[in-house]
């Protein structure tokens, strides 16, 4: 038999459930990402980076300013005042001084130089005497011609194998005002920069120091420092920044967006600049957007094929009670309606020979009236079976009315059509449709007819029905054809 039309378009269902949950699914990831991502550059803004500078700042006094701090004592101390205005006679006792300075407070160098004599102090004595025409010491005229009391400069270390060192260069004076020489400790950049590598570390940001004019004066990296100007998107806004000394700011760089916070350290004369990757520190926000969305894909293909799986038992229900009847489990009459048509849209590209049989149960009336309807829904049942059971899959039946049946038989001649009627007929005469009770039996009275082209479905069924008829005026249990008019 064919299969039951589709009332339901599961396919189109399917899809437009599954696009509206991947919508869905979508649409709340996304909402929870960007809601995350707001929240982590708001609190990267408001409270990371500025924690992160505070306490960089607090380490930064600790591990630099501190140097600073020893400086200006070493600059305003009696004992180095009172021994260079008693012309500097005992080297040994400031090279005392220096060492002891340089051991308590655990400096790479500590040195003096004299304004009156110009010689140059270490802890390990003369070092030598500066000259105004000699390169390595201009920082020293440099100092003595600043107004400042100190400044911060990195230089090579004539006294230690020239390593690249962090001096801190404080100009002192006598009890009268009056200038008599420089002093400081030094530290090597070495040191600063395993500290700032420390301080990225534990902070996971990139830190790095500038000086007035913008030029990174320490970082954590291993090479050069990296000329921010060629930087653009920061470099259009140094100008600003170095103005403003403090404040967020938002660059792009190398398609990342970055944020930075910067703070002016007073006793340095240095930018503290403490800069967030904001791509990184989305990272694990992305990666939770990206399982969120697998995770949503896949409850997503579950539900779908669940869905599927149960609208296709459903669907075939709902088929089945729309199509068939539910006491002889045939097809009814709405079914035939949208099969009949099929099957003349199909002879009309292909023409073939269409049979149909109506099929009626004799004396049926009796039954109901005599062993109740019970038994003569039995009985229905039963001949339904039979005839179900003998049609070639291509043939169908219909329950057309109470106890009327309706044999469609495609590529069947009517002639055809009324040999296989009465081998029905003898089927159901030879039959005992009642298992409980044998001695019922029950016939079945046949109109036959073969399609015309060009007629309706309905008057061929006509034709049947007439068939049918005569062979009730005559004796019931036979088979009728009628043929149209034009094929006698």
């Amino acid at each position: 038999m064919p299969r039951p039309f589709r009332i339901i378009d599961r396919r189109n269902l399917i899809l437009l459930l599954g696009l509206l949950l991947s919508a869905g699914f979508f649409a709340t990831t996304l909402f929870g990402y960007f809601v995350s991502k707001e929240a982590i550059r708001s609190a990267i803004i408001g409270q990371d980076l500025p924690l992160t500078s505070s306490n960089i700042y607090s380490e930064i006094q600790k591990d630099l300013v501190r140097p600073v701090l020893i400086s200006s004592t070493m600059a305003h101390d009696t004992f180095l005042r009172d021994w260079v205005l008693r012309g500097e006679n005992e080297v040994d006792e400031m090279a005392r001084y220096l060492a002891e300075v340089r051991v308590r407070h655990k400096a790479f160098a500590s040195f003096f130089v004299s304004e009156k004599s110009g010689i140059y102090y270490t802890a390990d004595g003369v070092l030598k005497h500066v000259a105004e025409n000699e390169p390595r010491d201009d920082w020293y005229y440099r100092v003595r011609a600043m107004r400042d009391d100190y400044e911060i400069n990195v230089d090579p270390d004539l006294a230690n194998r020239d390593a690249l060192t962090i001096f801190i260069n404080y100009r002192v004076f006598d009890f009268a005002d009056n200038y008599i020489g420089a002093t400081g400790i030094g530290l090597t950049v070495d040191s600063v920069r395993r500290l700032i590598r420390d301080y990225q570390t534990r902070f996971k940001r990139t830190i790095y120091f500038t000086d007035g004019s913008g030029r990174v004066v320490i970082h954590g990296g291993d090479g050069a420092a990296p000329e921010l100007r060629n930087r653009p998107g920061l470099a259009a806004q140094l100008e600003r920044i170095l103005k403003e000394r403090t404040g967020f700011y938002q660059f792009v760089d190398n398609g990342d967006n970055h944020i930075l916070n910067v703070n002016y350290l007073p006793e340095l004369k240095w930018y503290l600049f403490v800069e967030q990757n904001e791509d990184v520190a989305l990272a694990g926000v992305r990666r939770t957007l990206y399982i969120n969305l697998a995770i949503s894909l896949a409850v997503t293909l579950v539900v779908t094929f669940l869905c599927y799986l149960t609208l296709g038992h459903y669907q075939s229900r709902i088929e089945a009670m729309a199509s068939t009847d539910k006491l002889t489990g045939l097809l009814n009459r709405h079914a035939f309606g949208i099969l009949i048509d099929k099957l003349l849209a199909a002879n009309r590209r292909n023409p073939q020979p269409l049979t149909f049989l109506l099929a009626d149960i004799d004396h049926f009336k009796e039954i109901n009236d005599r062993h109740g309807h019970r038994t003569g829904d039995e009985v229905l049942a039963a001949v339904a079976g039979l005839l179900r059971s003998t049609l070639r899959q291509a043939d169908f039946a219909v329950r057309w009315g109470g106890e009327e049946f309706l044999l469609v038989l495609p590529g069947c001649s009517g002639e055809e059509g009324r040999l296989i009627a009465e081998k029905l007929r003898q089927a159901i005469e030879q039959s005992q449709p009642v298992a409980a009770d044998p001695a019922i039996r029950t016939t079945l009275s046949f109109g036959v007819s073969e399609y015309v082209a060009g007629e309706t479905p309905e008057q061929a069924i006509g034709r049947a029905d007439e068939a049918l008829y005569a062979i009730k005026q005559t004796g019931r249990n036979g088979v009728a054809l009628k043929l149209a008019e034009s094929a006698n």
